[in-house]
């Protein structure tokens, strides 16, 4: 029997034979390279305690496990991560210093500040860590229950609505930009230093909304005191039911805050590939995932490449809406 095959048939069953030789060969690389060779330092653009330096803190113990070397957790916060980032991109590129990183230092930030101590190709993305949406939080005494409610209250009385964010270019601030620009509505911009004067803010009325994270989020509704009305990813959250997504009432609308490791520029492709591999391994490991679990986080992986165009595309996303704002800071 003579089986016939169209040019798209053998295109596609070429392009994945070369995609698949590719994964083999770059297996090959991770696995013959000698990484790491000494202690490593993962450093962490937060000080000791939050959330972020948890997650942190959280990856390094797993990873001492499959390296068998000291990880030193290095937290070195100032100016919204510029310090931790300039100092990693500086260090020797031999994949013996990792930058945790929030996706805004790298994605956004280079869009807004003028005078950054780093660019983005200082930088060689390793892997996405983890994702978590935002939840658009209301007082409990407010009117506000859906984000249907929120456009139409908007639109009778335009700039009425004060929402909030812990400073000016944080993705709670652009969150809330792109709110205002999908919907359509004027709201009143609020900046405050940190998430813990907001939450005050939006205790005593004098902000009526805010974008924050998930964990945060969910403790400050189970007090009672506030309550959520939308989240900003794409789908809902079990730690959430009964809450929708902003993207039910306006298609498309979808913001997150993502985590992932980068090295400096340079570093070899066979260490990155290495780093990648275990991290990986981590990240599917049953432990990894019951630490994570009820935190309302997203666990990623995959390869260098994908976290790459993730970085892309977030930089093309927001580079209209901060050009449009006509916002650069200092």
């Amino acid at each position: 029997m003579h089986m016939k095959f169209s040019g798209h048939t053998i295109c596609t069953a070429l392009t994945a034979l070369l995609a698949a030789l590719a994964m083999t060969c770059a297996a090959a690389q991770a696995d013959t390279v000698d990484f790491p060779t000494r202690p490593v330092r993962l450093v962490v653009p937060f000080p000791p305690g939050g959330g972020s330096d948890m997650q942190a803190r959280m990856l390094a113990d797993r990873l001492r496990q499959v390296w068998t070397q000291p990880i030193l957790v290095d937290n070195v916060a100032g100016a919204g991560g510029a310090v931790a980032a300039a100092n990693v991109a500086r260090a020797k590129a031999d994949g013996h210093t990792i930058l945790f990183a929030t996706h805004p230092m790298i994605a956004i930030n280079p869009l807004i500040y003028k005078k950054l101590p780093y660019q983005a190709k200082d930088f060689a993305p390793v892997i996405k860590l983890i994702d978590t949406p935002l939840v658009l939080l209301v007082p409990s005494a407010s009117p506000f229950r859906s984000v249907a409610d929120l456009v139409k209250a908007a639109k009778d009385k335009p700039g009425s609505i004060n929402y909030g964010s812990g400073g000016i270019g944080t993705t709670q601030h652009l969150t809330g930009e792109l709110l205002k620009q999908q919907a359509r509505i004027d709201l009143t911009l609020i900046p405050y230093r940190g998430n813990s004067q907001t939450n005050t803010a939006l205790l005593t009325n004098e902000i009526q909304l805010f974008f924050d994270s998930v964990p945060s989020a969910v403790a400050q509704i189970k007090g009672g005191r506030v309550r959520g009305i939308a989240l900003s990813g794409l789908s809902r959250q079990p730690l959430l039911p009964g809450v929708a997504t902003v993207s039910e009432t306006l298609p498309g609308f979808e913001s997150s805050l993502a985590y992932g490791l980068l090295v400096p520029d340079g570093t070899p492709e066979a260490v990155v590939l290495a780093i990648n591999r275990d991290v990986n391994k981590v990240l599917r490991s049953s432990e990894y995932a019951v630490r994570v679990a009820g935190e309302g986080i997203s666990i990623e992986g995959g390869s260098s490449e994908q976290f790459a165009e993730f970085l892309a595309r977030e930089h093309s996303k927001w580079s209209d809406l901060v050009k449009r704002l006509n916002l650069r800071l200092d």
